[in-house]
Parts: structure tokens; C-alpha cells; sequence
């Protein structure tokens, strides 16, 4: 299956959106297409060539081009920046005209028609007008006529029916006075053009507001360098990006960006990767540490060894997967879509409508009257700014939560994550580190370092998380690791085997009634130990008991804070674990959380989410993306908590890539601000087109004797777009971190 980006141009409204959509769906072998109306884009997922797609959206009446890395992102932004040096040339040209025409009328300056020379200077005027209308605004003719062709109707049609029809009447006024009544004998030129100016000038300040929307790309796609300082054979040598391969060793210096994912071979440094986790503290990085391309090395110089290239590095998935988010479309966006897509046939119906009421029950000049209305209507109508209100805010706050390293792999999880009631942690890795340490060692004779000793002997051919952390508090020691023999691990309990002839037991006090060994006085402090959260280990040589380790999982050090701020955002806290209810119980007390459920298999716990949801409740599920993939599969959203390049890209709705629960609060307040934001933008965008068209109609006009004129309506029109797109811009100034206490 391929997934193929296309740059397609000649969408002018949000109808657009869903023709070009039609079109890429009836491509044999599409499964998914997805039109992106702020930038421009379509994302088209399926067993499909390019070439098809691209056949397929000429034929509706636009134009595409397909786009396959960073290169054509940039070829794109260059087309982007040419475009608007022509938008704003057409602007100026079409004003250049437009006022002179418009303070001349209002002060009077214009002969009339019927004065000697009025005729003639009204056709050259009008002859003056067709040419700007040609340079200023041929292409919403041009796509009108396109569109017409195909069967179709968008904004270009109604701006191309609007000022056409007010051009043709003017010439017909001022080639042929004598035909149109001396009450209705008005030129409109002025209005034609000045229309077409506002209309450029809106397209003019959406676009530069659009470039806004969508940095957050462009600074992923900066953090790109161009170059490699390749060793081969000894030699370093700068190369460009493209010609490092896997497994080759690189030369990284101070102030330098790393140019792609791998492993240190040699040497440290301090790294900051604030641009892809939100934190701003470097990170110190030494032999054996994986460093992700884009990321800004501070302090020292290092060889490391390429892992992934290309399209595989993290930086190249996190650019792809908010690509995906910013094109796909939450349900408040596809309503938007279905009312936008019939909204211009409509306006052509309310139009006709318009001009038969005013026809044959107007006032005198009926003709002006029926022209003037008709034409207000089409060019107040257009839905672009409805088109607008949902991609718009959705490209920006989705690169917002890219900034602070929260990647949303899809729009639906956008707005589920704003209507959450309850978030369930896992708690290994999650609330805690997830890295055991041993916290307390008690011998009965004394000798910590024996017992210790012996512990990591047993527990050195052991598989269990806990092993490795008495294992690595035996080595920071320094201590000799005995061999065992007769090893045999037993499932739930412990390990047993012999080390120097002397039969050992390490495990908990289930094994050790089993073996009929009771622990005496030390079973008070275990119990206590369990209590503040720890594991109790009991170490027994040859029947006796001889010490007691105990192991504990540290709690993050902003998991409390993280916690406090889903307790403000008013939801309920869950911790499901596998773990034992009282250590868990502890953890919970520790950070409060509200509710535990504990001692839970892996493969139950996506039950537990059901049975939270059967309670009515819209739950996230937090956890390491791997281990509990059942459980995020589950959940209304689902978080991917993890760092750097071990995150689990895949396997959530969201996937946090530093591994701090405030990365869920930031989410969710992002997800609740962008939301805010789409539900002004489409109120907005409603309540223009709702109250503008029956204005723009002459509703008013018998009440209280009021038109609405058309350059106004044109004006109008075009602010309602720029209006919308500054609104989503203000979430560009969001910061969620503000709410962490």
C-alpha cells in the first residue's frame, strides 16, 4: 500500500475539498483520501500510481503535482512565496483602479451618460475595468469555466457570476443607454473591480496567515541538516545527507546538529533535544547511547554509528505522522465539509430566488435593484471561511503539540482527548521510572556485602525485572559474582540453587512457606517495607533464613505535579497494574491518584478499559505502547509514553515522546484549546453566511430601507476567511505549560 502526498491547486472553497476528494476516491485501488484545504495538500493512502491520482484531479478541473520529501516540501514553500508575489501584484493593480473609479463617483467627477463625451468615457472605462478584471482576476474565471465543464460550481463560480454579470450590465448601460430605464441607467465598474481587489487582498492575507499556520512542519523540516562528516577509511569527509548509509560512522562536533539517528561508538557531550521533547535541559550522552537526528549536540565531539536513514529516522516519522495529523479531519470537521460541499449550489438557487423576489416585486429601478442583491448574494456567500475553520486550527494545534514533543497521529484522537472524564495510568515506567532499584539490605549477621553477594549470584540467570536491579547494586559494589549451579526459577515465587555447596532460596514469603522457613522477626519489617511501596526479598541459606533485600521502582519526580494537573482539569485518576495491590496502593498514595486496580494480567487489562467505558466514562489509557497495546487499542485515546527514538510511533492515538506524564496534561490542554478554537471559527463562519445572505438578499430593505453593497459584501467576504485563520493563529501562542504548578 502506498501513501502518497499530493500538492494540488486551484481550490478556492471548501466545495473544492470535497470534489477533489470525489475525485481521488473513484481512483481504482484508493482506500483513503484526505484533502487538506489550509495547505493545500491531499494525502491518498492505497494500491494506486501517482500519475492515476493526478489524471483524476485534472479531470475534476484542478491541477496536482505529487510531493516525496523534504526537497518538495521546500519546492513547494518556494511556489508558495512566488504565489503571493503574484497575489499581491494582482491586489495592487485592481486597488490602482478601483478607488480612483470609486472616490470619483462618490464626489461626482465622472461625466454621465447622457453629457457629451459621457458615453465614450464610460466604454473606455469599462474597456480599462476588463482588462484589470483579466490580470486581477482571470483565474476565478478561468476556474469557474473549469469548473462548469466538469459539472461543478465553487467560490470562483459565484465571484465570476457576481462581477461578470455587473461588468456586462454596466457595458450594456453604457454601449446601449437607451435600452435599460433612466432610473436603472448606473455603471457598477467600480464595484466589479473593487470586489475582485478585496476578494485578492483576502487571498493575499489568508495565505501569509496560512504560512504562519504551518510552521511547525518547516521548523521539523529545519532541524534537518544538510550534510555529514562521513569517516570512511580513516578520513572524514563532509557529504551531502543522502549519501551516509546505515551503519556509517559520523563525526558530530560541538554546535553542530546531528545529522542522523545512531549510537555513540566514542567520546560524550550534552545534546539538546528540547526541539523534539519540549524539555529544555540538555541531555549528557556517552558510549553506548542512541542520539536522534536534528538534535543539537552542545558541548563535546563524538563518532556514532548510524542506525536508521531516510524516511526511518525518528525525525522523518515525526514530520510524516503530523503531516497525517494535520490533514485528517475530526468529526466536527467532515459536518463542516458535507454542509460546505452543497453550500454553493444552494447560494446559486438563493441567488436566482433573490433575483426573481426583487424582479417582480421590487421597487423602481427594478432592474438595478435585482442586479445589485443578486450579485451581493454570490459574493457574500462564499464558504470559504467554513472551508477554513476546522484545518486551519487543526494544522496549528497539532504543530503545537508537536512542539512540545506530543505527536497526534489522527484528528478523531484530537477531539476525544478535549471531552476525556477519566485517565488510567499503567505504573511501571509510566508513574514510576521503571527502572527497580534496591533500596534497603538487612542481614541478619550484618554483612550486607555477602548477602548482597549471594542474591546477585542466584538472580544472575534470572529474566526478571527485578533481578537486574540486584544485579547492577552488586556490580556498582564491586562485588564478586559467585556461580550458582542447579539453577531453577520459580514462577510467582523466586529462584533456588547452589552457590560454594550451600543451598539458596531468594524470593518472597510465599517460597518461603513452602519450604516450611519462617522469616521470624524481620516479617514486620517486610510488611512495612510493602507498605511504603517496596518488593520484600528473602534471601534463606541451606533452610535458614539470612537476610532481607528490598526492591522498589522510584516514582518520577513530576509524576505528583502531572497528576495535580489532571486532578484540575477535572478528571478522575486511575492506576491499572499487574503489580501487588499494596505496592501499587503505596505508588497511588505517593502521587495521588484516585482509584487502583491492581494485580492485573496484561491481557486483561484492555477488559478493565471496557468495563470503565460500560460506566460511561470517556477514558484515556497512558502507557509504554508496547506492553499494553490491547488496553491503548482500547481506550477512547490512547497515550504512547516513552523517549527518544524507543517511543512506540505506532501504537497509540498519541504518542508523547519524552517520558513525563505532563506530556498527557499538555496534550489534553492543547486538544481542549484547539477544539475551543474550531468551535468559534465554525460559529463564525455560520453566523456570517447565516445573517450575510439574507442581508445581501434586501431583507432589511422594507423595514428600514437598507441594501447592502456589493463591494462591501466583497470585503465582507474576504476578512471572514482572514478572520478565521487569525483566530487558529492565536493558539501558535498557547502554552500549556502555564497550567503546571
Amino acid at each position: 500500500i502506498h501513501n502518497l502526498r499530493l500538492s494540488v491547486s486551484g481550490m478556492s472553497c471548501a466545495g473544492c475539498v470535497a470534489s477533489v476528494e470525489k475525485a481521488l476516491q473513484g481512483v481504482p485501488g484508493v482506500e483513503k483520501a484526505e484533502v487538506n484545504f489550509a495547505e493545500h495538500t491531499a494525502s491518498v493512502q492505497g494500491r494506486v500510481e501517482a500519475r492515476a491520482l493526478i489524471q483524476a484531479v485534472r479531470a475534476a478541473g484542478y491541477d496536482a503535482a505529487q510531493m516525496k520529501g523534504i526537497g518538495d516540501q521546500a519546492d513547494q514553500e518556494a511556489e508558495e512565496a512566488h504565489r503571493l508575489k503574484g497575489q499581491v501584484r494582482r491586489t495592487l493593480v485592481a486597488f490602482a483602479l478601483a478607488i480612483p473609479l470609486m472616490i470619483g463617483g462618490m464626489a461626482g467627477l465622472f461625466p454621465a451618460l447622457k453629457q457629451p463625451g459621457g458615453q465614450f468615457f464610460w466604454l473606455l472605462t469599462g474597456v480599462l475595468v476588463a482588462a484589470v478584471m483579466v490580470y486581477s482576476g482571470g483565474h476565478f474565471f478561468a476556474n469557474a469555466w473549469k469548473h462548469l465543464r466538469n459539472h461543478n460550481a465553487n467560490m470562483d463560480t459565484l465571484i465570476a457570476l457576481g462581477t461578470g454579470s455587473a461588468w456586462v450590465y454596466s457595458m450594456l448601460v453604457a454601449a446601449f443607454p437607451a435600452t435599460v430605464p433612466s432610473l436603472a441607467r448606473h455603471a457598477y465598474f467600480e464595484a466589479a473591480v473593487m470586489i475582485i481587489a478585496f476578494i485578492n487582498l483576502g487571498n493575499v492575507l489568508e495565505s501569509r496567515a496560512r504560512g504562519r499556520a504551518s510552521q511547525a512542519i518547516r521548523r521539523l523540516i529545519g532541524l534537518a541538516p544538510r550534510t555529514a562528516r562521513v569517516v570512511r577509511h580513516g578520513i572524514e569527509q563532509d557529504l551531502p545527507l543522502e549519501e551516509a548509509g546505515l551503519n556509517e560512522i559520523l563525526r558530530v562536533r560541538p554546535g553542530e546538529k546531528i545529522p542522523l539517528d545512531g549510537v555513540i561508538l566514542e567520546g560524550h557531550s550534552t545534546v539538546d533535544e528540547s526541539m523534539l521533547t519540549g524539555e529544555p535541559l540538555p541531555v549528557v550522552k556517552t558510549q553506548g547511547d542512541q542520539v536522534v537526528g536534528g538534535t543539537l549536540n552542545k558541548s563535546g565531539t563524538f563518532l556514532l554509528r548510524t542506525t536508521h536513514i531516510g524516511e526511518d529516522t525518528a525525525l522523518a516519522r515525526i514530520i510524516e505522522m503530523v503531516r497525517r495529523a494535520q490533514n485528517a479531519k475530526p468529526a466536527i470537521g467532515r459536518l463542516a465539509d458535507r454542509v460546505a460541499a452543497v453550500f454553493v449550489p444552494t447560494v446559486m438557487i438563493v441567488a436566482v430566488l433573490t433575483a426573481l423576489a426583487w424582479y417582480n416585486f421590487g421597487p423602481e429601478p427594478v432592474v438595478s435593484f435585482m442586479l445589485v442583491t443578486t450579485m451581493t448574494v454570490l459574493i457574500i456567500a462564499c464558504p470559504c471561511a467554513l472551508g477554513l475553520a476546522t484545518p486551519i486550527s487543526i494544522m496549528v494545534g497539532v504543530g503545537k503539540a508537536a512542539e512540545y514533543g506530543i505527536l497526534i497521529r489522527n484528528g478523531e484522537a484530537l477531539q476525544r482527548a478535549g471531552d476525556l472524564t477519566t485517565v488510567v495510568l499503567d505504573k511501571t515506567g509510566t508513574v514510576t521510572e521503571g527502572r527497580p532499584t534496591v533500596t534497603e539490605l538487612q542481614a541478619f549477621d550484618g554483612d550486607q556485602d555477602r548477602l548482597l553477594a549471594l542474591a546477585a549470584a542466584l538472580e544472575q540467570l534470572s529474566e526478571h525485572p527485578l533481578a537486574e536491579a540486584i544485579v547492577s547494586a552488586a556490580r556498582e559494589r564491586k562485588l564478586d559474582i559467585l556461580t550458582v549451579a542447579d539453577f531453577e526459577a520459580l514462577s510467582g515465587r523466586g529462584v533456588r540453587g547452589r552457590v560454594a555447596e550451600q543451598e539458596l532460596l531468594l524470593g518472597n514469603r510465599r517460597l518461603l512457606t513452602e519450604q516450611g522457613i519462617e522469616p521470624g522477626p524481620w516479617q514486620s519489617r517486610a510488611e512495612e517495607l510493602a507498605a511504603r511501596g517496596r518488593t520484600p526479598i528473602y534471601l534463606a541459606v541451606d533452610g535458614q533464613p539470612q537476610g532481607l533485600l528490598a526492591v522498589a521502582d522510584p516514582v518520577k519526580a513530576d509524576s505528583l505535579k502531572a497528576v495535580e494537573r489532571f486532578h484540575a482539569l477535572g478528571l478522575e485518576v486511575v492506576m491499572l497494574t499487574g503489580d501487588a495491590r499494596a505496592t501499587a496502593e503505596a505508588v497511588a498514595r505517593e502521587v495521588g491518584i484516585d482509584r487502583v486496580i491492581a494485580e492485573v494480567l496484561p491481557q486483561d487489562k484492555d477488559d478493565t478499559i471496557a468495563a470503565l467505558q460500560g460506566e460511561g466514562k470517556v477514558v484515556a489509557m497512558v502507557g509504554d505502547g508496547i506492553n499494553d497495546a490491547p488496553a491503548l487499542a482500547r481506550a477512547d485515546v490512547g497515550f504512547a509514553i516513552g523517549t527518544g527514538t524507543d517511543v512506540a510511533l505506532e501504537s497509540a492515538d498519541v504518542t508523547l515522546i519524552r517520558g513525563s506524564l505532563h506530556g498527557v496534561a499538555d496534550g489534553i490542554h492543547i486538544s481542549r484549546a484547539t477544539l475551543a478554537n474550531i468551535r468559534q471559527n465554525l460559529f463564525g463562519a455560520f453566523i456570517y453566511n447565516s445573517l450575510g445572505i439574507p442581508i445581501a438578499a434586501g431583507i432589511l430593505y422594507p423595514v428600514m430601507g437598507l441594501l447592502l453593497n456589493p463591494m462591501l459584501a466583497g470585503a465582507a467576504m474576504a476578512l471572514s476567511s482572514v478572520t478565521v485563520v487569525g483566530n487558529a493563529n492565536r493558539l501558535r501562542g498557547f502554552k500549556p505549560q502555564q497550567a503546571r504548578r
